[in-house]
């Protein structure tokens, strides 16, 4: 009877996560129909949800599988770890934005429809008051006047040059000499106002959640929570997000007013260049993941476990490629498909979609040059596994080769591949940097902090110095790789054996 109504359980559990992603997809496929626009897919797009409904999957999992659910739990016990997870769920939410595109329609008739030819996503419509309002060229943040002096008639018809007046930022300021010192100061104090409201009502609103999921009285669920008595760090956790709130509404509510991190050489605004750029941060980290995990779990467990001449083979694969320097092999591939974009123009209509197809195609040349580190260890890994007295009985029981490395072998080697994972995800981040420096990164009409840097170091002669868009640059994708690293460590700390003192 308890088994029946286990499996009854489980039954009903699953059926609600698969008619989540259900509505999940649903909602992502008739979104234009919603909101009568144009839906356009790229593949990126399509991929980066593939990999979110993954992700949703294997949390449903996770909390029906005790041997899982025990460490990962443990991950977020650590304050530093709960810390980052606010800090990545920020920047998975801005590049999720950032992953839905369409184009709005502009004449509508019985016969004939057309769309905008520009294409927009969320997160360009959501800052659409910051990329509409161009300045000439270089501006400091927080400026009113241009970075440059130009030439300027007097009433009198004598010439002179000054720095003229922006045309966005600071334009709501009468006497800018007077005024502007207050202004910043009034409007900075107004934001942070606004964000501390915004984080008082999200904290009320989840003490409340927390209080009824645990059987408490909101006021004795608030007093736990200051004294750090629950299991997870909520204290750490709602203090982040506090300060990621406040810190938002500070920068978003001032960006309505000036340029809050500067211009850069055309004029657009590098606060919204630097959002724009966390989503192709993203993309190479994860995407690349994904292209690399099969090849790598594959070879690698097979090599260990056959061994013979299947080791050798893919010894011999992997050691070739190895032998190949990496950046030749990523140049050879992006000349390749510039070559072929410039010969099929008929397959991508827009620039954005052409910077697509070479962002993915980076992605899958940086997947095929980093499999092989993973391969190695797996393979390593595979070796000691094939060799103890469980795998052998289930050999000598005649249980298939395929049924004992899906059982037995992959299950026992996923903590390795889990801390390969989120360890090489932020060199990934800083790869892409790295290239766009060399020149051979990702389109050059693609915004991502390795342009950014990549522009901004031919400025850094200049004088006076242009340093916003550097730091700018810097400073997010610091935050998102400082983030990714910490956490990294506490996966590894709660899923690798050594670090728990087992040998």
């Amino acid at each position: 009877m308890m088994a029946e109504l286990r499996n009854a359980l489980q039954q009903l559990y699953w059926q609600k996560v698969f008619f989540v992603l259900g509505a999940l997809m649903t909602l992502y496929l008739i979104y234009p129909v919603l909101f009568n626009v144009q839906g356009v897919y790229l593949i990126t797009d399509i991929l980066i949800y593939f990999l979110v409904f993954c992700l949703i999957l294997f949390v449903a999992y996770i909390r029906k599988q005790p041997h899982l659910s025990v460490p990962w739990r443990q991950v977020f016990k650590g304050k530093i770890a709960m810390s980052s997870a606010v800090v990545l769920s920020f920047f998975i939410i801005v590049g999720l934005m950032d992953s839905i595109h369409f184009r709005y329609i502009e004449k509508s008739e019985a016969t004939n429809t057309s769309y905008s030819v520009d294409m927009l996503s969320v997160l360009d419509v959501s800052l659409r008051y910051i990329s509409s309002d161009s300045e000439k060229t270089y501006s400091a943040p927080f400026a009113i006047y241009s970075y440059a002096k130009e030439n300027f008639i007097n009433d009198e018809g004598v010439k002179y040059r000054a720095y003229p007046r922006l045309k966005f930022a600071g334009s709501h300021l009468k006497k800018p000499e007077q005024e502007y010192w207050q202004d910043i100061i009034s409007k900075s104090v107004k934001g942070l106002i606004i964000g501390l409201i915004i984080s008082v009502v999200f904290s009320a609103i989840f003490i409340f959640y927390l209080s009824r999921t645990s059987a408490r009285s909101y006021l004795d669920t608030l007093k736990n929570i200051l004294q750090d008595k629950f299991d997870l760090p909520w204290r750490v956790m709602l203090i982040t997000l506090s300060i990621v709130i406040v810190l938002c509404a500070w920068l978003f509510y001032l960006s309505h007013f000036y340029h809050v991190m500067g211009t850069d050489k055309v004029g657009q605004d590098v606060f919204y260049l630097t959002l724009k750029s966390i989503r192709t941060g993203l993309v190479i980290g994860t995407l690349t993941t994904l292209i690399m995990l099969p090849f790598a779990i594959a070879l690698g467990v097979m090599a260990g476990y056959f061994k013979g001449w299947v080791d050798d083979v893919i010894q011999y694969i992997y050691t070739t490629l190895n032998s190949i320097p990496g950046i030749l092999l990523i140049v050879a591939v992006m000349l390749a498909i510039d070559v072929y974009i410039e010969n099929h123009p008929a397959l991508f209509e827009t620039a954005i979609e052409r910077a697509d197809i070479k962002l993915l195609a980076l992605c899958v040349v940086l997947g095929i040059t980093s499999w092989t580190g993973l391969c190695r260890l797996l393979r390593g890994e595979v070796f000691k596994l094939r060799e103890l007295e469980y795998i052998q009985a289930a050999r000598a029981l005649g249980v298939s080769n395929f049924k004992i490395i899906t059982s037995h072998i992959i299950p026992n080697v996923m903590h390795i591949v889990l801390i390969v994972v989120v360890l090489d995800f932020s060199g990934l981040v800083l790869a892409e940097a790295v290239l766009a420096y060399i020149g051979v990164g990702v389109d050059p009409s693609t915004i991502s902090w390795g342009n950014m840097i990549n522009s901004a170091r031919l400025e850094l002669a200049r004088d006076p110095v242009v340093w916003w868009s550097l730091i700018s640059a810097f400073s997010f994708m610091f935050a998102l790789v400082l983030a990714a690293n910490l956490f990294s460590d506490a996966i590894r700390d709660a899923f690798d054996p050594r670090q728990q003192g087992v040998k």
